[in-house]
């Protein structure tokens, strides 16, 4: 049954569950797109879609201003033109008004939420959310995806502990050995 078909009662359905702390993420449905090269796509059900948008209005006013401002996805104020229209200013700007060059990276991390460690990731919301209610919610919103434990590769998200600091020290320092 689709939810929008009684969205009333679904939603009321939905608020109760989320009350009563017995709500549960729905699984994904995947299929594929070309965009332009093929991509697998999990789609969240209606209902669960919902609650990932009740869950970024809690947690935008939280992490929105530790954003660099030039960040633009899912920002108020923002989005994919102001993003390009930024991008045209730091180009104009590199260039010289279009008489130099200029380099840009664009890169794409390959399934990049599946490599994220789920742990490290609960952890560093954990820093910034006191609520166990809305942690207990987000632990089942991650884990949901289903990539709690895998045999992929994690990316590390960033050492929120500078325990990588004295290595990156090391390289930044020239060799003794050219001497």
């Amino acid at each position: 049954m689709l939810f929008e078909q009684n969205i009333e009662d679904n939603l009321f359905g939905l608020h109760d569950e989320l009350k009563n702390k017995t709500y549960q993420h729905s699984e994904y449905s995947a299929f594929y797109i070309t965009d332009p090269k093929l991509r697998l796509v999990h789609k969240a059900k209606v209902r669960d879609r919902i609650v990932h948008h009740a869950i970024y209005r809690v947690l935008y006013p939280i992490y929105d201003l530790s954003f660099i401002y030039d960040s633009y996805s899912c920002r108020v104020d923002k989005g994919t033109h102001k993003a390009v229209d930024q991008l045209n200013t730091f180009i104009r700007k590199t260039s010289k008004n279009y008489s130099g060059s200029c380099f840009v990276l664009k890169c794409d991390i390959k399934k990049f939420f599946n490599s994220v460690d789920h742990v490290i990731l609960f952890e560093i919301l954990k820093e910034k959310i006191d609520d166990r209610n809305t942690l207990s919610l987000l632990e089942e919103i991650i884990g949901s995806f289903g990539s709690k434990i895998t045999s992929q590769p994690q990316l590390q998200l960033f050492d929120f502990r500078g325990e990588n600091r004295e290595r990156e020290r090391e390289r930044e320092q020239p060799s003794a050995a050219l001497g």
